[in-house]
């Protein structure tokens, strides 16, 4: 995701900043300058890449002491250095992390773990990056995201609430006046990242979108301002003024893991990356226990990357306030398009800015997703899917392949019966 420039838009810039400034009675200063606690240096073992994931095979009569000795006698066979293990408790195995000398080829030290007995299998823990770049609700006529999708007519129906969406992300703001109440519970599993937790840029932003709190003379207003947010730094952001951050196998496992046995309903991933077996298991166990998945789309050469790429998980593409889309002519088919470009959305340290990115489109997509889970709870993740993209406008020209654009409204009116959704969302 890449930052377009908080809040410099000319004359509407100039407005939106005098409302910020006298919002938050402090100078007028870009939210990634403010000051935090800076992360851990170098990087934690769960985000370092000469690391790979083991997964152990099911213990055959081996004693109490296996997890002792196995990490040992691995680390001893293979030339490796043990540096931790996590349950999956969602899928039921147990993993554990070697680093790779760094004069060890990765692919001979992966084929050797693969044919160890004691092993069920071997992958490299892959780096997974954000996706983003840099009413009475007095900023509510600046958020087009919202309207484009017909958020507000969609409230008359559902708000999301009682539904939890697991936002795997940075940390997030919780104190934010936007989302002060509305992250349920967080939960962090990056080494070092709790210090930082309420000072992440990124996971602020998703969170915003999703679940701001709307009608409390506050900025903006969330797609479902209801919904129960899950806030789970998974991603691990190196510096305050920048929005990139990056995650991997082992901290996604783990955010994950922790959703599905959570029983969160919505797993939103503003993230991409290279296909991965660990993730891709997790994925489809989440998605079996009624959990719908919504990933952002990587552009470029790499489009859709992973999870996005996934049949039964929801890939989102950014479209802008024309409706216009970016995206790789090859993946519109499988996607669906939400608003992505320069979103106004919440920022640390109490703050507002614009974000660009399928970051922010995946987030609107989740929000539509509670909506729907509120109005009809016993929706499967493959319904959900089927109504969105039933009810989704094609926005491509013609003679491109097809790409529809999420409607929050079509799609509850369509769950609640309301008649004709032109009619109901007009």
């Amino acid at each position: 995701m890449r930052s377009v420039g908080p809040l410099a838009r000319g004359m509407l810039a100039c407005a939106i900043a005098a409302l910020i400034l006298l919002a938050t009675g402090c100078a007028m200063t870009s939210p990634g300058t403010a000051t935090r606690p800076a992360e851990t240096d170098p990087l934690p073992a769960q985000l370092a890449e000469r690391v790979v994931v083991v997964t152990l095979a099911p213990a055959s009569g081996d004693g109490l002491d296996r997890l002792d000795r196995i990490p040992v006698e691995l680390a001893g066979a293979h030339g490796l250095r043990h540096v931790g293990a996590f349950p999956l408790t969602s899928i039921g195995v147990q993993c554990l992390g070697f680093e790779v000398p760094a004069n060890r080829a990765m692919d001979e030290v992966l084929r050797r773990l693969a044919a160890d007995r004691r092993v069920e299998s071997a992958q490299a823990n892959q780096v997974f990056r954000n996706l983003a770049a840099g009413a009475p609700d007095p900023y509510a006529s600046f958020q087009y995201g919202a309207r484009v999708i017909h958020a507000p007519q969609a409230h008359r129906w559902a708000t999301g609430r009682g539904v939890t969406v697991a936002v795997i992300d940075t940390g997030i703001e919780t104190e934010h006046p936007d989302l002060r109440g509305r992250v349920a519970k967080t939960q962090n599993f990056v080494d070092g990242g709790a210090q930082s937790f309420a000072h992440d840029r990124h996971g602020t932003a998703v969170a915003g979108v999703i679940g701001a709190r709307a009608n409390n003379n506050e900025g903006i207003f969330g797609v479902a301002p209801e919904a129960d947010l899950i806030g789970i730094k998974a991603c691990w952001q190196s510096t305050a003024d920048r929005l990139e951050a990056r995650c991997s196998s082992w901290t996604l496992a783990k955010a994950i893991d922790f959703a599905v046995v959570n029983g969160t309903r919505v797993i939103n991933l503003s993230l991409g990356g290279p296909p991965d077996p660990l993730l891709t298991r997790l994925i489809a166990k989440a998605i079996e226990r009624g959990t719908t998945v919504v990933a952002a789309a990587m552009e470029g050469p790499d489009a859709p990357g992973f999870p996005a790429s996934l049949p039964e998980v929801i890939g989102v593409v950014a479209s802008d306030s024309h409706n216009d889309v970016r995206s790789d002519e090859r993946n519109r088919a499988t996607m669906l398009a939400a608003p992505g470009v320069e979103i106004l959305t919440t920022a640390p340290p109490h703050a507002y800015a614009f974000f660009s990115g399928t970051s922010l489109a995946a987030a609107h997509v989740s929000g539509v997703v509670a909506l729907l889970l509120q109005r009809e709870r016993t929706m499967s993740p493959s319904q959900v899917r089927l109504v969105l993209f039933a009810t989704a406008h094609p926005v491509t020209a013609s003679g491109a392949p097809v790409i529809r654009l999420v409607d929050a409204c079509a799609a509850l009116a369509r769950v609640a019966g309301g008649g004709s959704p032109a009619l109901a969302c007009d």
